[in-house]
């Protein structure tokens, strides 16, 4: 049907026979010739048609509208220099029309429109309902072909380097992994359920023993959780597993992948190694596991100073173990008003969506603290030298407090430095600040069910600890690190990964650490559990999350520029309806009776 596309065209085509399709991007009427935007999945080309042409072939163009599917035949010409489009490839070019086939009119109005010269700010609702008009627009389709070459960089890389690309079940057990599953009915076992995975975590274990060695995969993941800008029901990670390799081999090998992804996708070289750090010091300088290191504003604990001036509410917060931390903005006495920081303000809000019950804040006026009510009527001299020294906080500055649980006081603080460095512009958008997370604890405590859980999952292995009985290992195990890691850039996770346990009697230790008993580790684990026992090799890996990637390569704001169809903030696909309910004859195939409560 067509001979060439518009990026194709150059000056060697002038004079010559060309066919093409697409859309009608725009039609114009000058003075009795028509023009014509002629747009592919490549780009653009300006088309006429002349009434000396044919009487019935500029009837016919005088019915277009945009986003009609033609196929049109002619000679390219040169453009008249006056016309020349130098914002276009094809900008020194036009094709005479002396051929036009409609292979698809337009039936009904748009409800947004196409044409990217008439490109407007579209509600997100609209977009991913009518989301294969959006891929016409262009960018979503260029953002698929960056998302392609990731892929295809990572894929090479992988194959020089000896792996094989496995593809794992979609269709396989509930197992608990953190977030809630997918289930899906089992109409030949009757009230039984597939689980589709929340990763390949055990398949790609059970390759190591295997004996393959070196898997990848291009893996499909599923969480029900709740959704944000990074966050899809259904993701994509990349998924790599390695063999007889240690943590220092793993998270090296995997820099220069990250490194080889920029370098041909953005051309951007990152030479240096990238920086480590533990989860220890990202908690308590940052408040998270995933800094964004492009600012400042770390957090800084005040509890030895403020936990005895006697304000209750600093008192109580260090007896009952929690803590008293703050940050510093530079400049903020003039940038920050009360009113924000205040009940009601939009900083004071962005605290108690965290969790936090208020907010605290002191102005730096000279040598000298300047708060409000009982802070400032219990410090001292000693205390205001304290705080400036511990805060580094300088003239003109405003030093924002929590106090509290630890954890909130953290989650809060963590908050309010992405709110305020985002709202004040301190973010530098050209660098790229890949940071290394190691040293994460085993577990965390989940004080509302009185029970451990795994910080990551629960089958990485334990730092520096072996399992000679399970006495000793429980004693040592509830506290310890595991050879866990996380790559982090400008604030969002990348990817993360472990050593695995391999070894059959830890595995299982570890499990009844996280809750389960004996008989749940058998039915939920016992294939892996045997596994283990026949040769299981050390084995360790990391997964990236490609959706992730492609978004910060992009600049995207979220990952659903990065997907073809996505779902929105509540888990529905507005261009199919899904999920959608299904005829009772099916249910009833699956023996399920849907009730509702009144």
């Amino acid at each position: 049907m067509r001979n060439k596309i518009c990026e194709e065209l150059n000056n060697s085509d002038i004079g010559k026979l060309v066919n093409l399709c697409g859309w009608v991007d725009r039609r114009r009427d000058h003075g009795g010739v028509i023009f014509i935007d002629l747009r592919d999945h490549s780009g653009f080309l300006q088309i006429t048609i002349n009434p000396d042409d044919g009487a019935s072939l500029f009837k016919q163009a005088e019915t277009l509208r945009n986003e009609t599917v033609i196929r049109v035949s002619g000679i390219i010409h040169e453009r008249p220099k006056d016309s020349i489009n130098k914002n276009l490839s094809t900008g020194e070019l036009e094709l005479k029309v002396k051929d036009l086939h409609i292979l698809n009119q337009i039936k009904n109005n748009l409800p947004f429109p196409v044409s990217i010269h008439d490109y407007e700010n579209t509600k997100e609702e609209l977009r991913l309902k009518y989301r294969y008009l959006d891929l016409r627009r262009g960018k979503l389709l260029e953002n698929l072909k960056t998302r392609h070459k990731i892929i295809k960089v990572a894929r090479e890389y992988l194959d020089n380097y000896g792996f094989t690309e496995v593809e794992t079940p979609l269709l396989t057990k509930s197992t608990p992994e953190g977030a809630r599953d997918f289930l899906v009915p089992a109409r030949l076992s009757n009230g039984d359920f597939f689980a589709l995975p929340q990763s390949p975590q055990l398949f790609k274990q059970l390759l190591m023993v295997g004996g393959l060695d070196r898997y990848y995969q291009i893996a499909k993941c599923f969480r029900d959780e709740d959704l944000r800008a990074d966050r899809q029901p259904e993701f994509t990670q990349l998924d790599l597993e390695m063999s007889f390799v240690s943590e220092e081999e793993i998270i090296s090998f995997n820099e220069k992948l990250i490194k080889k992804i920029w370098k041909d996708i953005l051309n951007i070289n990152l030479k240096d190694a990238f920086p480590r750090m533990s989860w220890a010091d990202a908690i308590n300088n940052y408040g998270t596991d995933r800094p964004d290191t492009r600012y400042k504003m770390l957090l800084k604990d005040l509890g030895e100073v403020l936990g005895n001036i006697g304000f209750n509410i600093f008192t109580k917060a260090v007896k009952s173990g929690g803590c008293i931390k703050s940050i510093t903005i530079a400049g903020g006495n003039s940038s920050i008003s009360n009113v924000r920081i205040k009940p009601g303000g939009d900083i004071f809000q962005v605290a108690q969506d965290a969790g936090a019950g208020g907010l605290a804040f002191i102005r730096v006026k000279g040598h000298e603290l300047e708060t409000i009510g009982a802070i400032k009527d219990n410090l001292n001299q000693e205390n205001i030298s304290d705080i400036l020294r511990i805060t580094e906080a300088k003239d003109g500055d405003l030093i924002l407090l929590g106090a509290g649980d630890t954890k909130i006081v953290n989650q809060s603080l963590d908050r309010i430095r992405q709110y305020i460095a985002k709202n004040l512009n301190l973010i530098a958008k050209e660098k790229w600040n890949f940071l290394w997370i190691t040293d994460f604890p085993m577990f965390e405590r989940n004080e509302e069910e009185n029970r451990y859980e795994a910080l990551h999952h629960p089958f990485c292995s334990p730092k520096n600890i072996k399992f000679e009985n399970s006495e000793k290992f429980r004693k040592g195990i509830e506290g310890s690190t595991a050879n866990a890691y996380d790559l982090v850039l400008n604030g969002l996770e990348l990817g993360g990964g472990s050593l695995r346990i391999h070894e059959a009697e830890m595995q299982k230790e570890v499990l009844r650490t996280v809750g389960l008993t004996d008989q749940e580790i058998d039915e939920k684990f016992g294939f892996l559990i045997e596994a283990l026992e026949m040769g299981a090799p050390p084995h360790g890996g990391i997964a990236f999350g490609l959706d992730r990637i492609t978004m910060l390569i992009l600049g995207a704001d979220s990952i659903r520029e990065t997907i073809a169809f996505p779902k929105n903030q509540q888990a529905k696909c507005l261009l199919t309806q899904a999920p959608a309910n299904v005829s009772k004859s099916q249910l009833k195939e699956l023996d399920i009776e849907i009730t509702i409560d009144e």
